[in-house]
């Protein structure tokens, strides 16, 4: 069978739970595979040497600042790439609709969404990401600098829509702890983010249009989700999650992701903005600060904060996995 005409870019840090699975599932299919290491500890890279020869090392400051690495040095064999991190796999019926759409000529198309499917301690739920963008053409594709949780891809082209899969399945979240941990991080970042851009000091670089692409429909929800009352919010979202969206019928394991994810995790966030806010009209930080400070800093080791820092920004970063 003839490799589809793609290179699969993969990043990591300490993912020997997940990453054979991600492998196995595009190894002989893709013309190529790069993985992109940021100093794992626990034989990841021994790991992804056994399916390519193509293993990098990086330094981790953030997602995109490691994608954008990958974006101007990396030397690729495709046109197309394929960003897939170590906790997805790529289904059968993607690969197939990757290979065919490849084929056809796609003038003016740089990149395809495919559909995006959650399992959350091995076990399929209802998650809210529908879609995401991971399969662009390098030479078109940029960095979102406006985003301080997820990565966001800018392209200069038009997008297409593919109904195969992407499948998320960490195995560290078999470990309830690490998965809030994990989420308490994000937590802080995500508040950060809503404070600086519902006062002016970070903006959308993505236009927000009800019926345009999945990107610009996410920024125009958020949008209208800043401007309801906070801690009103995690209310509302659980009983569209488990109701509307029909999570109740992902059964008690169901019940316990649409819990933390849609209420426990969403009240941190807004227990999060009101000390934010509360530290603003206090003058122990100001708006740069935070912005400086969350924008630029994101190091896995950062030294401890001083008395005026806000939150938990002493705490070692957890690496982002896709958007949000």
């Amino acid at each position: 069978m003839t490799a589809a005409p793609v290179s699969v870019v993969l990043l990591t840090y300490n993912e020997a739970h997940n990453i054979e699975p991600c492998l196995q599932s595009v190894v002989g299919w893709c013309r190529e595979i790069h993985v992109v290491d940021s100093g794992s500890t626990d034989g990841t890279p021994d790991i992804a040497r056994k399916y390519t020869s193509l293993v990098h090392f990086h330094p981790y400051v953030d997602h995109r600042s490691q994608l954008r690495w990958v974006l101007e040095n990396v030397l690729f064999a495709c046109e197309w790439l394929l960003l897939v991190d170590a906790d997805l796999r790529v289904s059968d019926g993607l690969k197939g609709q990757i290979s065919t759409a490849l084929a056809q000529p796609n003038e003016g198309i740089d990149g395809f969404y495919s559909a995006h499917r959650v399992f959350f301690r091995g076990r399929p739920v209802r998650g809210l990401k529908g879609r995401s963008l991971r399969l662009v053409r390098h030479r078109k594709a940029s960095l979102d600098d406006s985003e301080l949780v997820d990565f966001r891809i800018l392209l200069r082209g038009k997008t297409g829509y593919l109904s195969g899969a992407m499948i998320e399945d960490n195995a560290n979240e078999r470990d309830i702890d690490w998965w809030v941990d994990k989420h308490q991080l994000f937590a802080t970042r995500q508040a950060v983010e809503e404070v600086l851009r519902t006062n002016g000091r970070l903006h959308w670089s993505v236009a927000s249009r009800v019926l345009g692409n999945h990107d610009e429909r996410m920024i125009w929800l958020k949008e209208r989700w800043y401007r309801v009352p906070l801690f009103l919010r995690p209310v509302l979202y659980f009983c569209y999650r488990y109701f509307l969206r029909l999570g109740i019928l992902d059964g008690w394991n169901g019940f316990v992701f649409h819990f933390l994810h849609a209420f426990w995790f969403r009240l941190l966030v807004d227990v999060k903005i009101d000390e934010l806010r509360r530290g603003l009209h206090d003058g122990r930080y100001t708006l740069e600060q935070l912005y400086r400070q969350y924008r630029w800093t994101r190091a896995p080791t950062s030294p401890a904060p001083s008395s005026s820092q806000p939150l938990d920004a002493q705490r070692t970063p957890v690496r982002a996995s896709g958007t949000r």
